[in-house]
């Protein structure tokens, strides 16, 4: 029996190896138990986000969205070297790109927004210090409150199995507030999630639309599964304490109106070019080894919680780390199907060990309860136990 919304049928896309179970990028202020209905579109073999870069490669014309990009930065040039934009990021690869390209290409003098991993590696750790240090750029790190933190990234874990939601809502909606306290309006986000399947009809927008970062219904915001009054009265955490997590009002929103920006809509990004941009201008270092879950060294590795995002999706959805990554590469030409589907069959679902003790304290589980707690969130339609092991019913070929 299928769950979380997804089709009972299990589908693999011909051009790449994703199936038709992954949940789209979109708005998840309101994520419940049972998870997000929206899930990629097929048409005959082919998922969407396959056919949207289809039509980016044979359609852009990026000398044109250059142009574009160099008016919309001198509306907003800085001419007394005050900081005229905000890049949000964590000083891995594609922020790297995203910042030095706005300062030393186009002459802009951005700030840069960090909203604090739960656990940093030490890898990201240098990484963010490389940025900063050797990029020469102003950063705001907010780090929030510990235990706070914890604790609803432990609820996230047992309402919904998703223990990055309330990390997505920090990252997302504190740079929002930030950029209307300092009178910053021009932001710049990296890829429009609408072209990896979300929101059909925005892929070609500049801009980011406000439904991301604007909501003045919080009675039926969730968190962490939890609505915010369960979080008042059952956990003690008021809608203060949790401003930062929380998007902007529509009376927020009206007073200052800010300008998100996709910077993946004029420069194209390439995750592989970006990763030799970074390592070239300020020393961008890999991972020590290979990130489990997956072939490559160099995304996503400033959290020690990362592994745990994309197994729990491996769980809830059959989709690993390594299914993400390859469609990706498949698209821009670095992998080939065949090496893609190879390299996911035997990669995807690896379990990440490496920090799991660390895990298990921050969230304040034992491994009993954690792994129990996994088991109940296999939908039936795509695992089977033989055994004492679980197996996926349908594996890309």
């Amino acid at each position: 029996m299928a769950r979380y919304g997804l089709p009972d049928h299990v589908e693999f896309c011909t051009r790449c190896v994703q199936s038709n179970q992954k949940v789209v990028p979109s708005i998840v202020q309101r994520d419940t138990k049972e998870g997000s209905k929206s899930t990629l579109i097929f048409q005959d073999g082919v998922c969407l986000p396959c056919r949207i870069h289809e039509a980016k490669v044979n359609s852009i014309d990026w000398n044109f969205r250059e142009q574009e990009l160099l008016k919309l930065l001198d509306r907003y040039r800085s001419s007394n070297g005050n900081w005229d934009c905000i890049v949000p990021g964590s000083g891995g690869k594609d922020s790297i790109f995203q910042a030095h390209i706005l300062k030393t290409k186009y002459g802009m003098n951005p700030l840069t927004v960090t909203w604090a991993p739960h656990l940093y590696t030490d890898v990201g750790r240098r990484n963010f210090d490389r940025w900063i240090r050797k990029g020469g750029f102003d950063n705001m790190l907010f780090t929030p409150d510990g235990e706070r933190h914890g604790l609803l990234t432990r609820l996230a874990f047992k309402n919904l199995f998703h223990p990055f939601q309330p990390f997505i809502f920090g990252q997302r909606n504190y740079v929002m507030h930030i950029s209307r306290q300092l009178g910053i309006k021009l932001i710049f986000f990296g890829e429009n999630p609408a072209e990896y399947g979300g929101f059909r009809g925005e892929e070609d927008s500049p801009k980011m639309s406000k439904r991301y970062y604007v909501d003045s219904d919080r009675s039926s915001m969730r968190i962490s599964g939890l609505s915010l009054d369960e979080l008042k009265n059952e956990k003690k955490i008021d809608q203060y304490a949790l401003r930062y997590y929380l998007p902007l009002t529509e009376e927020e929103y009206s007073k200052f109106s800010p300008a998100p920006h996709w910077l993946g809509y004029y420069v194209n990004f390439h995750p592989q070019s970006n990763y030799y941009y970074a390592q070239e201008h300020v020393g961008f270092e890999t991972n020590d080894q290979r990130t489990e879950g997956t072939y490559s060294r160099y995304n996503s590795i400033d959290d020690k919680l990362d592994g745990f995002h994309y197994w729990c999706g491996y769980i809830k959805f059959g989709i690993g780390r390594a299914t993400h990554e390859a469609s990706q590469e498949i698209r821009n030409g670095d992998l080939t199907r065949e090496e893609g589907v190879s390299l996911v069959r035997k990669y995807d679902g690896e379990f990440p060990a490496r920090y799991f003790k660390e895990i298990l304290e921050y969230i304040q589980m034992d491994e009993e309860e954690f792994f129990n707690l996994a088991d109940s969130f296999r939908p039936e339609h795509l695992w089977v136990k033989s055994n004492s092991d679980w197996q996926l019913r349908h594996r890309v070929s």
